[in-house]
């Protein structure tokens, strides 16, 4: 395979330091010397991902950022939420592969386990995992979607905090095993610093699902695979000027609150 750049989008304004935290999940996955990967945050964002709300701004502000990517010219776009933000608009407009982590998550669950349950951080973040497996038709394989409600830092994520949120986590997996779940969804790319210590001291697989999305894209370029046009048809009115302005007032209003 040729060098390919795949482009991540984070889906916070963030400065260096936040978007470093991010980057950081390249180190938990082995890929091939032939390809790389940029991080690139959003302009604005919600604040929490907490609501109907925060979902219908994610996928404006993430589909934003990803619009000029194959322009770029990157080879493939992965989006670093599992909600899943944009995702769909963006097969719509792009002609390289879209790979989002909580499709890939559940899906890769389903390869190596019969259901799984999702283990995440916040009580406020369920309704983003009942809304995605509902649009994917996949509720009744989710045993339980469980957290101990720990309030996220979307900057700084888990670090300083391991000895404390850590086996506050394990407890929560072990009650989703308990529950019957034979394969776990870590719930937000924001909890990957948790992962190699959890599967140590878990019985069933555990994904991580921002380091799954770039392996995917890895392997999706090297397959020559992408969406299909039949599932993700193009806008017959493309309207970028509109979701770039749109992007650049949110921006402005952001700033201004500081």
């Amino acid at each position: 395979m040729t060098d390919k750049k795949v482009l991540v989008i984070v889906p916070f304004p963030l400065d260096d330091q936040g978007v470093a935290n991010r980057k950081d999940q390249l180190q938990a996955v082995d890929l091939g010397p032939g390809i790389t990967f940029d991080f690139r945050p959003v302009k604005a964002a919600p604040a929490l991902y907490d609501s109907h709300h925060d979902y219908v701004l994610a996928d404006i502000s993430i589909f934003e950022a990803g619009l000029s990517a194959q322009d770029d010219g990157y080879d493939a776009v992965c989006i670093d939420t599992m909600s899943d933000s944009g995702m769909n608009a963006l097969r719509s407009v792009l002609d390289i592969p879209v790979i989002s982590p909580g499709r890939a998550s559940f899906l890769t669950a389903l390869m190596f386990a019969n259901n799984f349950s999702v283990l995440t951080q916040w009580d406020p973040w369920k309704g983003l995992y009942s809304k995605t497996l509902r649009e994917y038709g996949l509720e009744h394989k989710c045993v339980s979607i469980r957290s101990p409600n720990i309030p996220p830092d979307v900057s700084n994520l888990l670090g300083g905090k391991e000895e404390d949120v850590f086996p506050l986590l394990l407890a929560t997996a072990e009650q989703c095993i308990a529950d019957g779940a034979e394969a776990l969804c870590l719930g937000s790319t924001t909890m990957h610093q948790s992962h190699a210590w959890l599967a140590e001291r878990l019985p069933v697989p555990i994904i991580n699902p921002g380091p799954l999305t770039y392996k995917l894209a890895e392997t999706a370029l090297a397959l020559s695979l992408r969406h299909s046009r039949a599932s993700y048809p193009k806008p017959h009115v493309y309207m970028p000027d509109m979701i770039r302005g749109m992007l650049d007032g949110g921006a402005r209003v952001q700033q201004a609150k500081g």
